[in-house]
C-alpha cells in the first residue's frame, strides 16, 4: 500500500468512527461536496459559481446534501469569497426574486486557502469536506466529491496528485471522486499525452471530465436528435447530396490583454483544435457530431466510440488547404514578440476518408477581431440538376444551425416570390429559439456540463483517445507554423479576414449566397 492509499484508508476509518460515535444512524443518500479550485479567479467567479447557483436555484442541487468549497492561494475568508462572487450570480433585473435563494446558496460556500502543491492545504480541505459529510450523516464510501479545476493546465498534475493523496473518497458503497479539467489540454500531441498520462496515473478515465463549454450549448446537444430522429435527413446526409460543411467561430474582439497567453497557444489551439475539433473542443465535437455514424445506443461510450472513428478517418492536412491570418495591431501588445507568426485567424479544410464523406470538404473557420461575432454550422447541399427555373445563382439550399448569438436553426430554400410573375427568391424555414420557446429558460452550457458530471454522464466530454486523435490531426500543422513554413497573412480588424480565405472556400466548392440575409424574427 502506497502512502496515498494509507492516508485515504486511515482518514476514512477515523472519519467513520467519529461519525458513528457522534451522530448515530446515517442517511441513505451520500452527501455531495463540490470543490472549486482556483476559486478566486475569473473563470470561477464568472462561470463556475454562477452555474452552480443556477443549478441550486432550479432545484438540481439539494441543499440537504450539497456543500461548496472554494480553494485558492488567496488568503481570504468565507465571507470575502462570497462577496467576491455575489455580483456575478444574478442580474439586476431579477435580483429581488432570487434574493432568498441567493442568500441560502452563499451560506453553502466555505473557503480554504492553500498552495496547489501543499499537503497541509489539502489536508485542511479534506478536513472541511469530511466535517460536512459527517454533519449530513453520510455513510462511509457513499459520499460524492467533485473537484472542478478552474486553473491553468500547468498546475493540473500537482493539484491532482494532492487530491489523490489527501482528498479522494472510497467508492465501494456508491460514492465517487471526479475531476473536471478545463481546456487547453496541452499545446501539441506530446504535451497533451504527457498531461493525460500524469492525470491518468492518478485517476481512471471514468473519473476524468475534460470540459469545453461549447459542447454544452443547447444546439450542439441537439445535433444527435436532428440527425437520427428525423427521417428526411437520413437519405440526404452524405456525399451524394452535401457539397460542403462549414463550422464557423468568429469573434469581433481581439486578444484583449491576453496576448502573451494567446501567442503561446494561438487560434489553432485555442479555437481550431480546441473548439473546431472537440479537443476542448466544440468544433471538433461539432465535426464529430455532424459526420459520425449512428451509435448503437445513447450510452456515452457508444457515442464517443463513433466520434473517435470520425477523427481517425481524417486525412493529413495539406498546406494548400490552410489560410492563416493575423490582424493588424496584434503585435502592438507588449507581451507579444515583434516577429510573432501566431495566427489569430485560420481557415482549414479537413477531409474525411470514408464511404459517407469522401470528397466533401469540412471547412473550419475561426478568427478574432472579425466583422461580427458568430458561431454556426452550415451544411450546403449540391445544386439541383436540371435548373429549369434558372435560379442557381441565387444560392444553394443550406441547413444552418446558429449557436450564437440568437440561437436558431433554419433551412435556406428557393421559393416563388409573391406576385403575378414566376420569379424565385431565397427564403427560409426558421426555428428561432427565443420566438418558439419564449417561456423556456435555456440553460447555460456550464450548468448542463456540471450537472452531467454529477450524474456521471461523459457523453459531452472528451475521452483520452479522442483527445489524442485530434492532436494527431493538428500537431504536424502546428509544427510547420512554428517553423515558419506556413505564414500568417495580415488582415484588417473588423473585416472578414484575409481575402485568400474566401478564395480557398471558393476553390473548395462553397458557393456564397448573394442578396440574402437571415434576420432573426421578432417576438
Amino acid at each position: 500500500m502506497d502512502s496515498g492509499q494509507w492516508h485515504v484508508e486511515k482518514r476514512s476509518t477515523l472519519r467513520n468512527e467519529s461519525f458513528l460515535k457522534e451522530y448515530g444512524p446515517v442517511s441513505e443518500t451520500g452527501s455531495l461536496s463540490i470543490v472549486v479550485l482556483g476559486a478566486s479567479g475569473d473563470l470561477a467567479k464568472k462561470k463556475t459559481f454562477p452555474a452552480l447557483f443556477n443549478l441550486y436555484h432550479q432545484g438540481f442541487l439539494n441543499p440537504d446534501e450539497v456543500h461548496i468549497f472554494g480553494y485558492a492561494r488567496s488568503k481570504i475568508s468565507d465571507q470575502e469569497l462570497r462577496d467576491k462572487i455575489h455580483g456575478y450570480l444574478v442580474d439586476e433585473k431579477n435580483a429581488s426574486e432570487k434574493a432568498e435563494a441567493l442568500s441560502k446558496f452563499l451560506q453553502l460556500i466555505k473557503y480554504v486557502s492553500g498552495p496547489y502543491d501543499s499537503e497541509d492545504g489539502f489536508k485542511r480541505l479534506d478536513k472541511a469536506i469530511s466535517e460536512h459529510e459527517i454533519s449530513k450523516k453520510t455513510s462511509e464510501g457513499s459520499s460524492r466529491r467533485l473537484f472542478y479545476l478552474a486553473l491553468p493546465p500547468s498546475v493540473y498534475p500537482p493539484v491532482c496528485k494532492m487530491i489523490k493523496a489527501w482528498c479522494t473518497n472510497k467508492s465501494d458503497l456508491g460514492g465517487w471522486t471526479r475531476v473536471v479539467v478545463e481546456k487547453p489540454f496541452g499545446k501539441d500531441l506530446e504535451s497533451a499525452e504527457q498531461l493525460s498520462s500524469q492525470i491518468g496515473a492518478l485517476f481512471d478515465e471514468p473519473q476524468i471530465y475534460r470540459i469545453d463549454h461549447y459542447l454544452g450549448k443547447e444546439l450542439v446537444q441537439n445535433m444527435l436528435v436532428l440527425r437520427f430522429a428525423n427521417r428526411f435527413f437520413l437519405p440526404l446526409w452524405n456525399r451524394d447530396n452535401i457539397a460542403n460543411v462549414q463550422i464557423v467561430f468568429r469573434e469581433d474582439f481581439g486578444t484583449e490583454g491576453r496576448g502573451g497567453y494567446f501567442d503561446e497557444y494561438g487560434i489553432i489551439r485555442d479555437i481550431i483544435q480546441n473548439h473546431l475539433l472537440q479537443a476542448s473542443f466544440w468544433c471538433f465535437g461539432v465535426l464529430c457530431l455532424v459526420a459520425m455514424e449512428k451509435p448503437v445506443s445513447l450510452k456515452p461510450e457508444h457515442i464517443r466510440d463513433e466520434k473517435v472513428k470520425v477523427l481517425q478517418s481524417v486525412m493529413p492536412i495539406k498546406d494548400e488547404e490552410v489560410v492563416l491570418g493575423q490582424y493588424e495591431g496584434y503585435r502592438d501588445d507588449p507581451t507579444v514578440p515583434n516577429d510573432s507568426n501566431t495566427p489569430t485567424f485560420a481557415t482549414t479544410i479537413l477531409r474525411i476518408d470514408n464511404e459517407r464523406w469522401e470528397g466533401v470538404p469540412f471547412i473550419l473557420k475561426a478568427g478574432k477581431a472579425m466583422s461580427s461575432k458568430k458561431a454556426d454550422i452550415r451544411i450546403q447541399f449540391k445544386d439541383v440538376p436540371g435548373d429549369i427555373f434558372k435560379c442557381q445563382k441565387q444560392g444553394r439550399n443550406e441547413f444552418v444551425i446558429r449557436l450564437q448569438p440568437s440561437e436558431a436553426m433554419y433551412m435556406k430554400l428557393t421559393v416563388k416570390q409573391p406576385g403575378l410573375e414566376m420569379q424565385t427568391v431565397q427564403s427560409e424555414l426558421d426555428l428561432s429559439y427565443k420566438q418558439r420557446y419564449q417561456d423556456v429558460s435555456i440553460p447555460e452550457a456550464y450548468e448542463r456540463l456540471i450537472l452531467d458530471t454529477i450524474k456521471g454522464d461523459q457523453q459531452h466530454f472528451v475521452r483520452r483517445d479522442e483527445l489524442k486523435a485530434a492532436w494527431e490531426i493538428f500537431t504536424p500543422l502546428l509544427h510547420r507554423i512554428g517553423n515558419g513554413e506556413v505564414k500568417s497573412i495580415p488582415y484588417k480588424p473588423g473585416s472578414r479576414g484575409p481575402t485568400e480565405a474566401d478564395q480557398l472556400l471558393e476553390k473548395a466548392g462553397y458557393l456564397q449566397t448573394h442578396g440574402y440575409i437571415w434576420i432573426p424574427p421578432t417576438l
